[in-house]
């Protein structure tokens, strides 16, 4: 009869070869994960060239290819996130890892779907607005931010799905917030004047702003922005040189004028002719490139300037046109540059058609400079 002793010891052995097979497997999946992660991208043209077989090298360039880094963070966080069930017999270990990982692939796909849209905008939003007319670019701009707070909202509620009770987290902090209200009006009216200034970022540390005349300001103020506190904000007047500390629920009821952030960017565009123009095709020219972009949004149609010159030696003429692009935001100059670029090839269309022969210098140039006070 065999001995107990022997059979415990046998059924240990199992137990601990059963542990290290299981340690082995994952992170050989882990291995395999951080592998398999490197060609997410592939995968996904592999998709695309599945449903759209003839658009397949136009779509991956326009889209995939500018965010292919987001796509392979994301794909290996989910393998990685798969690999898990590996060890999801060990409750306490599988647990903890699961919410860590849970939360990286969820920040990871939410902010890959983010910058998705905001390069589907970017390509194929544009011809919206030259159908739906010039006043679509704002409305764009706002659209990518709704989409990134739906895009936000949806990936707490994914996330919080099963872990947090959300109905009555949200109920209690409604109850407690009515009571917080009535005992500290307001110091909750600074702190919401704090989040306003976070969140709609009309001017961050270091920038120039003017405030215009009002009840709490009479005489205005002009100066450089040195901190925004939980409840005031600090700025440095310009004559003076004094600090001036204004209460962020004043600010944000009032009206500011960025002065910073009104900068304009230079766009230098030069067509050369084969040959010497006469009056009437300069004309002309001058009358297609005027027409093509003063009813662009963010373009100053005072400040554009077209010189035809005629280069020394040479039966030709150049024309040098001069833009000015206008915007508060990198994201609306990025906009207005790629209308420009639209209008360009509007432009090239309409001289073809009357005849006019030419070619346009490539690229154009774009030299951003501040507008001065």
């Amino acid at each position: 009869m065999m001995n107990p002793d022997i059979i415990l010891e046998f059924i240990q052995r199992e137990d601990i070869r059963l542990v290290l097979l299981r340690i082995g497997t994952f992170l050989g999946f882990i291995l395999l994960s951080l592998i398999a992660g490197r060609y997410t991208p592939t995968l996904v043209r592999f998709i695309i060239l599945r449903f759209s077989p003839q658009q397949v090298t136009n779509i991956y360039e326009s889209l995939i290819d500018p965010i292919r880094k987001l796509f392979i963070i994301a794909g290996t966080l989910i393998l990685l996130s798969l690999s898990l069930k590996v060890i999801e017999e060990y409750e306490a270990i599988y647990n903890f890892l699961s919410f860590f990982m849970d939360l990286a692939v969820t920040i990871s796909v939410a902010w890959l779907a983010s910058r998705l849209f905001r390069q589907f905008v970017r390509v194929y939003g544009i011809e919206l607005i030259r159908k739906l007319g010039r006043d679509v670019e704002e409305l764009l701009l706002v659209l990518e931010t709704l989409v990134n707070v739906i895009i936000g909202f949806i990936a707490v509620l994914a996330f919080a799905q099963g872990r947090f009770d959300l109905v009555g987290l949200m109920a209690g902090l409604g109850i407690g917030g009515l009571a917080i209200a009535f005992a500290a009006q307001k110091t909750l009216e600074q702190l919401l004047g704090t989040i306003v200034l976070y969140l709609d970022r009309p001017f961050v540390p270091g920038e120039y702003i003017r405030l215009q005349k009002s009840q709490q300001i009479p005489e205005g103020l002009f100066g450089r922005v040195e901190s925004i506190g939980l409840r005031s904000t600090k700025i440095r007047t310009v004559a003076k040189s004094t600090l001036f500390i204004v209460p962020n629920s004043i600010l944000a009821n009032l009206e500011i004028e960025n002065i910073t952030r009104g900068k304009k960017v230079m766009v230098l565009l030069y067509l050369d002719f084969p040959q010497l123009l006469k009056e009437r095709e300069q004309a002309l020219v001058q009358q297609v490139i005027t027409e093509s972009t003063n009813s662009l949004v963010g373009i100053d149609p005072g400040s554009t300037n077209i010189d035809l010159m005629n280069p020394e030696k040479k039966q030709a003429t150049r024309a040098r046109v001069t833009f000015f692009i206008l915007g508060s935001s990198e994201n609306s100059i990025q906009l207005r540059k790629r209308l420009l670029e639209l209008a360009n090839e509007k432009i090239s269309k309409k001289l073809m058609k009357s005849g006019i022969q030419f070619t346009m210098q490539d690229p154009t140039i774009y030299v951003e400079s501040p507008v001065t006070i």
